[in-house]
């Protein structure tokens, strides 16, 4: 199967787009990171990324160059914690199960033994993505439903 998806770090020019989605506050009921400034995005963004403090990586379309989404990636040993989002004009086309499917395959290359992500129970489409990439329910903690998938070869 062909990768529509290119993930790499935040540009510039990616700022405007990210904010579009990201201050949807409907769209977005479901995330934390939202409803912040153009600089605040900017300091986020391209603070000084390292995958041990997290950091946010852009999901672009190969075929237009377009910002699609995000991913979220920390690194803690041998767990990463992932999220995602897919921008309200490319939902439901599922960029978000290649996306994460690549992550995991990534990462597991890379080592790791545990891959968590965190979503609201009322993240319908989120749970049921998770639930098909074959993680499992763990613990709610703080409203958020913990879900882990063992990738240790």
């Amino acid at each position: 199967m062909k990768t529509r998806c290119l993930i790499r770090p935040f540009e510039q020019h990616d700022i405007e787009p990210f904010m579009t989605y990201r201050n949807d506050l409907e769209w977005m009921q479901h995330q934390s990171f939202k409803g912040l400034t153009y600089e605040e995005y900017e300091r986020s963004l391209f603070g000084n990324p390292s995958i041990t403090q997290g950091m946010q990586l852009a999901i672009i379309n190969q075929e237009t160059n377009e910002l699609i989404g995000d991913l979220y990636v920390q690194q803690d040993g041998t767990t990463y914690w992932i999220g995602y989002t897919i921008s309200p004009r490319h939902a439901r086309q599922g960029y978000a199960s290649e996306v994460v499917s690549g992550l995991i395959r990534h990462l597991s290359d890379q080592g790791a033994e545990t891959i968590k992500a965190g979503a609201l129970a009322t993240n319908e489409a989120s749970i049921a993505l998770l639930k098909k990439l074959n993680f499992e329910y763990l613990v709610t903690e703080d409203d958020e439903q913990i879900y882990a998938l063992d990738v240790a070869k």
